[in-house]
């Protein structure tokens, strides 16, 4: 059960370590949210999506998904709407000192909104969880593979709440907000390229 439970952390810290849409959305809203608290709305959003699909992939459910066609063409058409129109809306975020009286700060239904669509309407992402996660699990059984999922799901959770963290002790070192304006760019850049991705795929 101990390779089980490393084999899990090693592969869950493999997928979530590389910068994505949703990591970056994480680590801003930790940033811009005047109260680490509320930014939970995304952390635990965020999360509990990595967790559904996590357990999908180790059940084989989520394989059906990318077996229908129009199934497949829906979630890419949405994906590429909604992810189009969440780069344009954190494009336009500003984090500067004059601003900030008159900012209004993402609320938590926008946050949950936000996140869900980062985390389920991304077929790469959904492919990759697939493909490793769901792949790796099938050499175990019973406990063992019970262990390997939690450990998967455990390293998300501790993950996206870093990131929050991260973006918190940042949020507070930018105190003219000039960081925080390049990383509302960057993650705008991030999210559009992940919809040109899911546009590619639409069309080949």
């Amino acid at each position: 059960m101990f390779i089980a439970i490393v084999h899990g952390i090693v592969l869950a810290f493999g997928l979530i370590l590389p910068l994505g849409a949703q990591n970056v959305f994480v680590f801003q809203q930790g940033a811009l949210q005047p109260r680490l608290y509320q930014a939970l709305p995304v952390v635990i959003t965020a999360a509990l999506c990595d967790t559904l699909l996590i357990a999908l992939a180790v059940i084989g459910v989520s394989v059906v998904v990318f077996t229908i066609p129009m199934l497949q063409m829906c979630l890419y058409l949405i994906g590429f709407c909604f992810l189009v129109y969440m780069g344009w809306s954190v494009w336009n975020t500003s984090s500067s000192t004059d601003a900030k009286e008159q900012r209004e700060f993402m609320p938590a239904r926008k946050q949950i909104l936000f996140a869900c669509s980062v985390s389920l309407l991304n077929p790469h992402a959904i492919l990759d969880t697939i493909g490793v996660i769901g792949t790796n699990s099938l050499q175990y059984n019973g406990v063992e593979k019970l262990a390997f999922t939690l450990a998967c799901i455990i390293v998300s959770w501790l993950w996206f709440i870093g990131l929050a963290l991260l973006g918190k002790m940042l949020g507070k070192l930018d105190t003219n907000g000039k960081w925080m304006n390049r990383i509302n760019k960057a993650s705008a850049v991030m999210i559009w390229l992940v919809s040109l991705y899911i546009a590619y795929q639409l069309v080949v």
